[in-house]
């Protein structure tokens, strides 16, 4: 819901840091392929030789190596040769260079905003990613405002396999309840990934294969932001011990840097579990949040209504405090194949596993949306061409909202109560569901079928 929380500026409830502290975060972008930044060979004629000879000269991309036994003394260029901090690397990129990170435990020093703050930029052709060394599992853990951090305008970035912790061991409800009008808290307040482009817009961040949890905060937070993919991360025990109010996956205010109207956000094959909030958010006094996923208030992005298509596809959200996925106060959103299981966990939290509210121009389709008895199945707050069909409801559920293709069925889930959300085979699910041309695989990778796809996540192999 959009609460108005201060005199000066209209917030969000999934607003992740006071727009004061915007400097301390920052946003982050990546991309999915590394390009060689090459240069074009050029001619010199020698006088007074009689003939031409023909220099080339070729640059290449440069690869970073970071290591929690390296140096930042060292030269970065080899695996023997490593930095200590990623920063060190993250200072001296370039268009179309890869940090590959190695084992370590890598967090913030001193006051710092973040373990890593990036704010230089590839470009179209030539994207600088972020990654984990080939069969190693670097972990970014921090007490600050961010583990990693993108801003500044940054674009063309690529985060990818990395696991970002939180400070939540080190919090107890008691210490974060005394803290809750305590808004500069960076050990309550911190957000695992946070992408910041609310005072210079950022675009073109692929957020990819990480594993991010136990963040006060958001656990990956999109503000004023274009051209994002959030895909294939497992997203936890986030959004605990915040005053604001915090989601696993939040987009905030997405911004137009063109005037494109396809695809450009993704959130996509993302398991999303255990988020929530247990402080009131500061700008209303009470628990607001704590979703699966969302996509917040993008009718009041910068230059006006966000214009691109938002695509959430593929997520299994289950056992989060408020919603498992729901727009709010946004359009062009198409909530496609995702599975929201026992999502509501927050008793005062109420309007449904997936859904929109305050939306226009929003489909809903082919969701398994699995509410315990009594519960909220979906909700229809004031939306203006919001369609819901090829849903599957489970029996019980309260459903404020049934398309002429919605069922009420048994999901027949292998194993839900360990999060394995696959289908047996007499699954009600099973060929239910409506083809959508722009989703061929599954949650798995596998394709979907040529007809009638199944409902929800997985497609039963």
């Amino acid at each position: 819901m959009m609460i108005h929380g201060f005199s000066f500026l209209s917030l969000s409830a999934s607003l992740v840091l006071p727009w004061a502290l915007t400097g301390l975060v920052q946003g982050e972008k990546i991309t999915e392929s590394l390009v060689r930044d090459v240069r074009q060979s050029f001619t010199v004629q020698e006088m007074p030789l009689p003939s031409r000879k023909l220099i080339s000269a070729v640059s290449t991309a440069t690869t970073y190596y970071v290591s929690g036994q390296g140096n930042d003394k060292n030269s970065g260029l080899t695996t023997s040769s490593a930095f200590r901090t990623i920063q060190r690397a993250a200072d001296l990129t370039d268009p179309g260079d890869t940090v590959l990170i190695m084992n370590g435990v890598y967090k913030n020093s001193g006051n710092a905003g973040s373990v890593v703050n990036i704010e230089r930029s590839g470009n179209a052709k030539a994207w600088i990613r972020y990654k984990a060394y080939p069969g190693d599992s670097p972990k970014i853990q921090h007490n600050t405002w961010s583990g990693i951090g993108l801003s500044n305008g940054v674009s063309y970035i690529e985060i990818n396999g990395l696991e970002v912790i939180g400070n939540n061991a080190n919090v107890t409800l008691a210490y974060a309840l005394n803290q809750k009008w305590n808004s500069s808290n960076r050990l309550t307040n911190g957000t695992c990934i946070s992408v910041e482009g609310r005072v210079n817009a950022v675009h073109h961040i692929n957020i990819l294969n990480n594993k991010v949890h136990d963040c006060g905060g958001a656990g990956i937070s999109v503000m004023g932001a274009d051209y994002v993919k959030v895909d294939n991360n497992t997203v936890f025990n986030t959004s605990w011990y915040s005053v604001y109010g915090c989601s696993g996956i939040s987009f905030l205010k997405s911004y137009n840097s063109d005037n494109n109207r396809g695809y450009k956000m993704f959130v996509t094959n993302n398991r999303v579990y255990n988020n929530r909030m247990y402080i009131p958010w500061i700008g209303a006094g009470k628990i607001t949040d704590g979703n699966g996923i969302i996509v917040d208030v993008s009718k009041l992005s910068q230059g006006g209504s966000y214009r691109g298509r938002t695509l959430i596809a593929n997520n299994i959200t289950y056992w989060n405090g408020g919603s498992g996925i729901h727009a709010h106060d946004s359009e062009h959103v198409d909530i496609v194949n995702n599975t929201a299981y026992g999502n509501g966990q927050t008793s005062s939290l109420k309007k449904g596993q997936i859904y929109a509210g305050y939306s226009s121009d929003v489909k809903i389709f082919n969701n398994i949306i699995s509410a315990y008895p009594g519960q909220k199945a979906n909700s229809n707050m004031k939306n203006t061409n919001v369609t819901y069909d090829y849903n599957l409801y489970t029996k019980g559920a309260e459903i404020t909202v049934m398309g002429p293709h919605d069922i009420i069925g048994d999901p027949q889930f292998v194993n839900p109560s360990n999060g394995d959300f696959r289908l047996k085979a007499n699954s009600a699910a099973i060929n239910k569901g409506y083809y959508w041309k722009d989703l061929k695989t599954d949650y798995a990778g596998k394709p979907r079928s040529a007809g009638r796809y199944d409902i929800g996540a997985y497609e039963h192999q």
